[in-house]
């Protein structure tokens, strides 16, 4: 028995519509911040949604502690829930926003809650403000004051942050990640965006059409990725032969220290990282057919001997006029990953 979530061969269906979560097993122990990675229509938030018993299941069961919550209604499983859009009530200042869920409370012990979660979420002071008189960041953290307020055993968060722009998701990113630890709130959180789950989560699911492909730590996903679909998800770019030969392996790029051990004349597939294309003279010669200026660094377009299109970054000033024509290349260890199969 897990203390916390446990999911078991869930499957979600809609009417006339394909399987939407297709025997999925997870456990969720407590403490923990799960991310459910994956594209739009995976069935990550149709997961979520089961959980939160928005969605009926059509098999499987869900547990907490221990105990049978399949058929529990909403409002008696405990769970707090937060959207993208933080569905706040516009009529209510932020205080009452956030005490919402509180009127159970004698209105001392309401008003303290209240002042204490502002304090949390960073916004001591804006418990008179309007809520439409907020930035989007901050509305994104009343209604996370407002979902924690009645101290959920499980906070469920659907993509939270994707109505921001991208500089404040990523900022509050890593606010949301300490509020809900400093909370000791444990959560299942769903998004898209590979930089948010590896910020936020303790652990990653990544989806794909219903079913988890990989759960594990941010360190171990990213280091260990168990196929080619897991790893050009999370961002690894392309995919290209190796086999070790004397503790190398042999690529079109050139030879390349093995990152874990491979044995003598096996045969793999090296997934190449944002930063795994640097220039080397030892490398391959490579042709250039574009570039670009991304946060400062220049990229350029080149092709691999294969034939897959893939980008380098050039250190230096990105603002220097001068573009080779051909760029040799070669890839560093530390910014691959090796996957099963030749």
């Amino acid at each position: 028995m897990v203390n916390g979530l446990e999911i078991r061969d869930v499957v979600v269906t809609y009417p006339g519509g394909p399987t939407a979560v297709d025997g999925v097993t997870l456990d969720v122990p407590a403490g923990e911040v799960l991310a459910l990675l994956g594209p739009s229509g995976c069935g990550k938030s149709s997961l979520l949604r089961a959980v939160a018993g928005l969605e009926p299941l059509a098999a499987g069961e869900l547990r907490w502690d221990g105990e049978d919550i399949s058929g529990l209604p909403v409002h008696r499983r405990g769970f707090g829930l937060m959207f993208q859009d933080g569905q706040l009530f516009p009529h209510r200042d932020v205080a009452g926003n956030i005490a919402y869920g509180l009127t159970a409370l004698p209105r001392p012990e309401r008003a303290r809650r209240v002042e204490e979660l502002l304090d949390l979420v960073g916004l001591r002071g804006y418990g008179g403000r309007a809520v439409t008189t907020l930035s989007g960041g901050e509305q994104q953290r009343v209604a996370l004051a407002r979902a924690l307020a009645p101290r959920p055993r499980l906070l469920l968060l659907d993509e939270p942050l994707s109505s921001l722009d991208r500089s404040l998701r990523e900022h509050l990113a890593g606010e949301l990640r300490d509020i809900i630890h400093a909370a000791g709130t444990t959560a299942v959180y769903v998004t898209h965006d590979q930089d948010e789950a590896f910020t936020v989560a303790s652990r990653i699911a990544v989806m794909s059409r219903g079913r988890i492909l990989q759960a594990d730590t941010p360190e171990r996903l990213w280091r260990s990725p168990v196929s080619e679909q897991v790893a050009r998800f999370l961002g690894y770019g392309p995919v290209v032969d190796a086999v070790a030969v004397d503790g190398q392996l042999r690529t079109p790029l050139g030879a390349v220290p093995a990152p874990v051990p491979v044995g003598p004349g096996e045969r793999v597939r090296l997934a190449l990282g944002p930063r795994a294309l640097v220039v080397d003279d030892a490398g391959a010669p490579l042709q250039v057919s574009g570039w670009r200026v991304r946060r400062g660094e220049r990229e350029l377009d080149v092709t691999l001997p294969d034939g897959q299109p893939a980008v380098v970054r050039l250190a230096g000033r990105p603002d220097d006029p001068a573009v080779p024509q051909t760029v040799t290349v070669g890839v560093a260890p530390a910014h691959v990953a090796v996957l099963p199969g030749g």
